[in-house]
């Protein structure tokens, strides 16, 4: 059910047809409290937000973070509400992304930092591991010098 009277930066129809390789949608239980973790901690540019949807745009991806309503008619939002945590074995990376300055940002903001931040020699990378509301992990990485 949608609930947004805001009017959107695009048609649905046309950004859904000008996405392309890879992209990524979240459900979110609190869209308030994923915004603060997208825009003040992991400090993504936002191209649309309202009571529905997050679309963001940050370190070359976009992605977008829906709240739990808009898929009141889908399956998915059943199997989600019935895992224990949402995206647990999933990491989500946002190469080029400071770990430091978000992982120290998330804490000010409330969010759990399971790890990090801290050098990965095997993968070349500083790395941190955030946990936001919804149990989703992002990993903000930048390489090692």
């Amino acid at each position: 059910m949608k609930k947004s009277s805001k009017k959107p930066f695009m048609a649905a129809s046309d950004y859904g047809q000008s996405l392309a390789g890879f992209t990524v949608n979240l459900l979110t239980a609190d869209l308030a409290r994923a915004l603060i973790l997208h825009r003040d901690v992991l400090r993504v540019e936002l191209l649309h937000e309202d009571e529905d949807l997050l679309i963001v745009r940050g370190y070359g991806a976009d992605w977008m973070v829906h709240a739990d309503h808009t898929y009141d008619k889908h399956p998915l939002l059943a199997d989600t509400r019935s895992a224990p945590r949402r995206g647990a074995g999933v990491e989500l990376r946002l190469h080029g992304c400071d770990p430091d300055g978000a992982a120290k940002r998330a804490r000010e903001q409330g969010f759990k930092v399971l790890d990090g931040p801290r050098d990965q020699p095997d993968h070349g990378l500083r790395e941190a591991h955030i946990i936001d509301a919804d149990g989703y992990v992002w990993v903000p990485d930048v390489p090692l010098l």
